[in-house]
């Protein structure tokens, strides 16, 4: 039966292996034999049995012998070893325990003594073989789990190199892959978001270019924080600018909405920045322009420096309208108004010409406060 215990019954006399692969085999057991030590370590080398009868006086090595190199080998240091003698049994059973033995049987053997014996041990092996498996396992997993860890650490790190270049949802979009490159060029109906302070190229030509730097600096961290917070994407700084667009790389829900209230967050958040600046003589507010319709996204750039952006005539007029809109407006394009719920309330603003449009267009403005 091929689940059966191998057992190597290890003995000189002929009559003495007989006895015990005919009573070993007749409980089920796979019995094997060897007619010396020499021969039973070849057998152990090339197939190891779960369990070892030997003989203790037989020439060339003996059992003692055998049993030592059993033990000093790794592969089969835990492999039990019962020996057999018809020797004094006390000072047998010192000696084989000095040798490594697991156990001891006086000759002539007792069958059921035997039988107790072999089964204890086998059960002992079995759960040593079971902890050598787990334990096996245990270290398989535990260099998946350090791969595993080595990989997050390196996505985390990619990740937070990727945030100061993009935007969150398209940094983890590129370190996550899928089926599609989020970088390459695709179009997608976009909401876009056109933000400039009013009043900076004045500031400039007075302020010392350390004064310039500190302020843009808390203007884009305060800017970017509502960016980040309303799911966009930023398309670049232009110094006192940013462009903004929404619906991309990520899909959101209520893109004309997302964009809207951003800009609202941005104008009370800026009548607290402009007061720390009016009282460092900085008179400095915000316009910002809104319109929505569909452009190419993808990577622009080389190679060693690449930008994420959006090219078409919705970025045109968001950057139209941003540039009409006076310090503290928002000015939105008609299809962004359609857009909206009735939760935010706009107003006329009136028939804009703008450069690059045909055609004058009605033109709306967030109502001041509205929420």
């Amino acid at each position: 039966m091929s689940d059966a215990a191998k057992i190597l019954v290890v003995d000189d006399t002929p009559a003495n292996v007989k006895l015990l692969v005919d009573v070993l085999t007749a409980k089920g057991y796979s019995v094997t034999s060897a007619a010396s030590g020499e021969e039973a370590l070849v057998r152990i080398g090339v197939s190891p049995p779960d369990l070892v009868l030997l003989d203790i006086m037989m020439p060339g090595l003996s059992g003692y012998d055998v049993c030592r190199k059993i033990r000093a080998s790794e592969a089969t240091a835990l492999l039990p070893v019962v020996l057999c003698t018809s020797l004094d049994p006390k000072q047998e059973r010192v000696n084989g325990i000095e040798a490594g033995a697991d156990d001891f049987i006086p000759k002539p053997i007792n069958q059921q003594e035997l039988f107790a014996r072999v089964k204890s041990l086998l059960r002992i092996k079995a759960l040593q073989d079971e902890v050598k498996t787990k334990t096996a396992q245990l270290a398989e997993w535990n260099i998946k789990l350090e791969d595993r860890v080595r990989e997050q650490v390196a996505q985390m790190e990619q990740l937070s190199r990727l945030k100061n270049f993009f935007s969150p949802a398209l940094a983890e979009a590129i370190v996550s892959g899928g089926a599609d490159d989020p970088l390459k060029s695709h179009r997608r109906e976009i909401t876009v978001a056109f933000l400039d302070l009013r009043g900076f190229t004045a500031f400039t030509e007075t302020a010392d270019p350390e004064e310039v730097m500190g302020v843009l600096r808390e203007f884009h961290a305060a800017m970017g924080e509502l960016i980040v917070a309303h799911e966009g994407t930023i398309e670049r700084f232009t110094g006192d600018g940013i462009m903004v667009f929404f619906n991309d790389p990520v899909v959101v829900d209520d893109p004309a909405g997302r964009a809207v209230r951003m800009a609202q967050q941005m104008q009370q958040r800026m009548a607290t920045l402009a007061g720390g600046w009016k009282r460092r003589g900085y008179d400095l507010k915000l316009g910002v322009g809104i319109a929505m319709g569909f452009a190419t996204i993808g990577a622009i750039g080389f190679e060693g420096r690449i930008d994420y952006g959006a090219i078409g005539n919705v970025t045109n007029l968001a950057a139209r309208l941003c540039g009409e809109a006076k310090g503290g407006e928002i000015l939105l394009a008609p299809r962004v108004v359609a857009a909206l719920d009735e939760a935010v309330a706009v107003e006329p603003a009136g028939e804009f010409t703008l450069k690059g449009l045909a055609r004058p267009i009605a033109v709306s403005r967030v109502v001041q406060g509205a929420a």
